[in-house]
């Protein structure tokens, strides 16, 4: 089951900013092992990103939630419909946190909210494609999800490169809305490290530091050494909220 330990997070109990890495990866085996990784580096949560998701499913769930029984897991579903039904086996296999589309109706993110008060799970609203993010994070927020994730996707950056980051519209985000807001999509490490300070509190590192962007494997070269760096670097930056 869902440990609860982040279900009720605030900006207020974020005291100190955190390290969330993405495993967009396809099997168990490389999960397992570049969270191992990324635990040792000083990651404070693992994501189950969707790729794994795809791949392995509620299996991968339950191997991270029982190789790793403290450290928070956030669930990349990307849920549209059905939100109250994924969020439960998701929360049941060890989730701490689901993430739901704001492109989806009114309704599953209700549901998904609901579920996430009944089985104490963080519920985060994704505001991938919407036309006007900002907006989009004010409604996420008035239809009751605990996060607001900011997010530019990997299709549209690959073929719009040079386009909006992340960071683009952050602060706008941030000061439209009062839950915590995270921000991904193709940052650097650089930028990531930035985000606390632009009111982004929980940074997230995948592709390409983590994770190969180009094959969903597990990055090559010396990924303890540069994530122990980069979360060394998150973990001393002060949060700062327009």
């Amino acid at each position: 089951m869902s440990t609860g330990k982040i279900r009720h997070l605030t900006r207020e109990t974020i005291e100190s900013p955190l390290v969330q890495v993405s495993l967009d990866l396809t099997s168990v085996h490389d999960a397992l092992e570049t969270a191992t990784t990324a635990v040792a580096a000083g990651a404070d949560w693992i994501e189950v990103g969707t790729p794994l998701v795809l791949a392995e499913g509620l299996h991968a769930v339950r191997a991270l939630r029982e190789e790793f029984p403290t450290h928070p897991l956030v669930v990349d579903l990307k849920t549209m419909d059905g939100g109250a039904l994924e969020a439960r086996m998701m929360a049941e296999a060890g989730a701490d946190a689901v993430i739901v589309m704001g492109r989806a109706h009114d309704a599953t993110i209700t549901e998904v909210c609901a579920a996430g008060e009944e089985y104490g799970l963080l519920v985060m609203g994704d505001d991938l494609a919407a036309p006007d993010r900002v907006a989009e994070a004010v409604r996420l927020q008035r239809l009751g999800v605990g996060m607001v994730v900011h997010h530019i996707g990997y299709d549209h950056r690959r073929l719009n490169p040079g386009g909006p980051t992340p960071l683009t519209q952050l602060p706008a985000i941030v000061a439209a809305t009062t839950v915590p807001v995270q921000a991904v999509g193709g940052l650097s490490i650089d930028q990531a490290i930035d985000c606390p300070g632009m009111g982004a509190p929980v940074v997230v590192f995948g592709a390409p530091l983590a994770i190969d962007s180009g094959s969903f494997r597990a990055a090559d070269g010396d990924l303890l050494g540069i994530l122990t760096e980069a979360c060394r670097r998150v973990h001393a930056q002060t949060i700062r909220y327009p």
